[in-house]
């Protein structure tokens, strides 16, 4: 189960480096301000290596000297929002140039965007180059997109003229091309389904914001913001109503809930219904039997798996989630029914709890990559190498840093992902702790400072045997492999531990490995944290079980036999202390007694002994694990089904990524770091007004009170009108900040 994309912000070099070099030794002559707080300084020009700023901070080093990395980092910064004039300047190509490239970054993706492309699509990349090794238009990509800008100008007036003249039996088609041939591509590729769950269409009566009314108060207007960025940025609405015909008003419910932070169906009975349903454009919220009908609709049909895939592809390949670093964790799904079910981990209570585990992965930002439920305790290592696979189908070309706890250190699984390309950075887990208080603090020479903790790193090299090796091979003196290691030392508190890395060819410096591991298990471990107090994280609606296939456990013939041994071993050392206290009885000839307390101690202890030999035989004689259907008194592992599971969380992890990209459209135009995400729940928290004709949706919020708050709050509504939001049916999205029209 997958959900990613190619970068957006995502780190397009390669490298997360903090450079050294102190700003105030920049050469001016050689530094281009570019607006937003970048900065590149160019010291032998535009064709070679430089350093990416901001705010006066070095970022990055970059290879302008390569053509893909050169275009790479043109999209990257236009998406932080530079002055593409002064960004063309530095980079002496023309605004035209940065203009394609950012369209066929948008329209084709990296591939279009670094090589040849295709207008057909497929996810094996050999099939791929046979079906289209004919179709390459030939010319120029200027005048390939130039015809495609023509092409869509022209679609959108006559989709414009349709909508006044459409009637009420007209079907609602996708406008979005590429998410169609993500989720037909998806749907080719799952098992046949019933001819109830193929792709269904929504008549006109149905479609989100139908219904044409003048201005109406609303004190749910601020989901307005979330709702806008899902649509024009994810295509979210355009994907859901493709899978799901008219159950997107569903999952426009789970948006809802999502943002304002409503942690079950049920309590939905507290919403007011007229005025959340004009927001979500369903006209009147219905009762809670009406929305438990759309759940259990749209729940029947079984698309969830291929919902979550599509959903990770379209963002990953839009460039919405980074790609530099991937941060993957197990995180504990309660179970609290009557049935039987594999127990997973409560890390927090140290202790087994029914349940299952949903492992999720995480960019940089904190932005939700993908995610997986997993039966039980889950399989972390299997799930490390499946992202690996998953990076090199995407065609990601540098492969992201997988960063991970303790959970998977291990030689095997170290070699496993160093034969298959795939760099990573963990805890070492059984680290010599007395080594490493005893390093001496000068060699300690990188200092690092994240949260405002202060560290001192020393790194050094481990030399690993591979253990898949064959027996000949590992008995050889040279290492299999080397491992980077990087022992971190907190001056706070004092403590000192080590990270393992294999980074391939990504040539991390030793600051960038603790920092990609401190960032999500350091001082401030927060993404999940927050994700579970800002929205309904662990809610899991509608439960439905099945038996499971996995039915073996420990076998408890074995437990049984431990148990026999360890008394039998405390009764040994009874007998140990009691025969080293008396002493052998002799009779008067010299010879022993055979009935003395010693003697019958002495025979006591070769009975336990050979006990004990014979129950450890009798143990090694069975398997260690069995299946429960060959016992007579255990019951069969029943599984959760995920589906509603599924469903929800793909809201939730699409409201989460909306609500990290507001927070960054917030950085430019609000100075405050520490407050920013309070401003902008505030801003989601805000009464308004909603107006829809024949050609918009119009939102109005009422404007905060703080002069500096008020003004991010327009500046921010001018950027998500910007974005040309426009819902199925051709209307369009606006936002804005002003007093009440009435």
């Amino acid at each position: 189960m997958k959900w990613f994309y190619p970068h957006q912000g995502a780190s397009l070099v390669t490298q997360i480096e903090l450079l050294a070099e102190p700003a105030g030794a920049l050469d001016r002559a050689v530094r281009f301000e570019l607006g937003g707080g970048y900065a590149l300084h160019l010291p032998h020009g535009p064709r070679a290596l430089g350093t990416l700023y901001h705010r006066g901070t070095p970022i990055k080093q970059v290879n302008l000297r390569d053509k893909a990395e050169r275009r790479l980092l043109a999209v990257e910064l236009m998406q932080k929002g530079v002055n593409q004039s002064r960004l063309a300047d530095a980079l002496q190509l023309s605004r035209q140039t940065l203009h394609n490239y950012r369209e066929s970054y948008r329209e084709f993706g990296v591939q279009g965007l670094l090589h040849g492309y295709s207008p057909a699509k497929s996810k094996d990349e050999e099939l791929h180059r046979h079906l289209n090794v004919n179709k390459h238009r030939p010319g120029s990509k200027a005048r390939e997109l130039e015809a495609l800008r023509r092409a869509k100008r022209e679609q959108a007036e006559g989709e414009a003229q349709a909508e006044l003249d459409w009637d009420g039996e007209a079907t609602y088609e996708l406008q979005e091309p590429a998410i169609e041939e993500t989720l037909s591509a998806a749907l080719a590729g799952a098992q046949a389904t019933p001819p109830q769950s193929q792709p269904t269409e929504v008549v006109a009566s149905e479609r989100p914001y139908a219904q044409n009314h003048d201005w109406e108060d609303s004190r749910y207007a601020g989901i307005f913001p979330i709702l806008m960025v899902l649509i024009s940025q994810w295509h979210w609405l355009s994907g859901v109503m493709r899978l799901f015909g008219n159950g997107w008003k569903l999952f426009m419910v789970f948006a809802l809930m999502g943002v304002s932070n409503i942690r079950s169906i049920e309590q939905i009975k507290h919403v007011r219904r007229d005025e959340a349903g004009r927001m979500l454009g369903i006209g009147t919220l219905p009762c809670l039997e009406t929305i438990w009908g759309w759940f259990h609709a749209v729940a029947k049909q079984g698309r969830a798996a291929v919902l979550v895939a599509a959903f990770s592809d379209d963002q990953l390949q839009r460039g919405l989630v980074g790609t530099d670093v991937w941060f993957t964790d197990g995180h504990l799904l309660p179970y609290t029914g009557m049935h039987k079910v594999h127990a997973s981990y409560h890390t927090q209570r140290r202790m087994p709890t029914p349940g299952q585990t949903n492992l999720v992965t995480c960019d940089a930002r904190g932005r939700v990559v993908c995610f997986e439920i997993q039966e039980g305790k889950g399989d972390l290592r299997g799930r490390i190498l499946a992202l690996g696979e998953y990076a090199r189908e995407q065609g990601l070309g540098v492969m992201p840093l997988q960063v991970f706890d303790r959970e998977g250190d291990g030689l095997e699984f170290f070699s496993t992902l160093v034969a298959t390309d795939t760099p990573f950075v963990t805890w070492e887990k059984n680290a010599d702790a007395a080594r490493l208080r005893g390093l001496e603090a000068g060699s300690f020479t990188e200092t690092l400072t994240l949260n405002g903790t202060e560290y001192r790193l020393l790194e050094e090299e481990k030399a690993c045997t591979d253990p898949l090796k064959p027996a000949p091979c590992a008995a050889e003196s040279e290492p299999t492999f080397k491992l980077r290691r990087v022992v971190i030392w907190n001056l706070r508190t004092g403590h000192r531990t080590s990270v393992v890395c294999w980074d391939g060819a990504l040539g991390l410096t030793p600051v960038a490995i603790a920092t990609a591991m401190l960032s999500r298990w350091g001082a401030s471990e927060n993404t999940f944290k927050h994700l579970q107090e800002r929205h309904p994280y662990h809610y899991h609606p509608g439960f439905g079980v099945s038996e499971s296939e996995k039915q073996d456990i420990a076998n408890p013939a074995i437990k049984a036999i431990d148990a026999q041994c360890q008394a039998i071993k405390t009764q040994l050392n009874r007998l140990y202390k009691q025969q080293t206290k008396c002493k052998p009885g002799i009779k008067k000839d010299g010879t022993l007694r055979a009935n003395s307390k010693h003697q019958r101690i002495a025979a006591e202890i070769a009975a336990a002994e050979a006990e004990l030999a014979r129950l450890k035989d009798e143990r090694d004689q069975l398997p260690e694990r069995v299946d429960v259907g060959t016992l007579s008194d255990y019951r069969s592992f029943q599984a959760i089904d995920n589906e509603g599971k599924n469903l929800f969380d793909v809201v939730t992890s699409s409201v989460w990524n909306a609500r990290c990209q507001l927070i960054d459209w917030l950085e430019p135009v609000y100075a405050k770091d520490s407050d920013r995400v309070d401003l902008l729940y505030a801003i989601l928290n805000c009464h308004g007004w909603i107006r829809s004709d024949a050609r918009s949706v119009v939102v109005r919020l009422e404007p905060l009170q703080q002069p500096a708050r008020r003004a991010a709050q327009e500046q921010l509504c001018r950027k998500l009108t910007g974005l040309g939001a426009r819902i199925p049916g051709g209307k369009w999205l606006r936002i804005e900040v002003g007093d009440a029209p009435l």
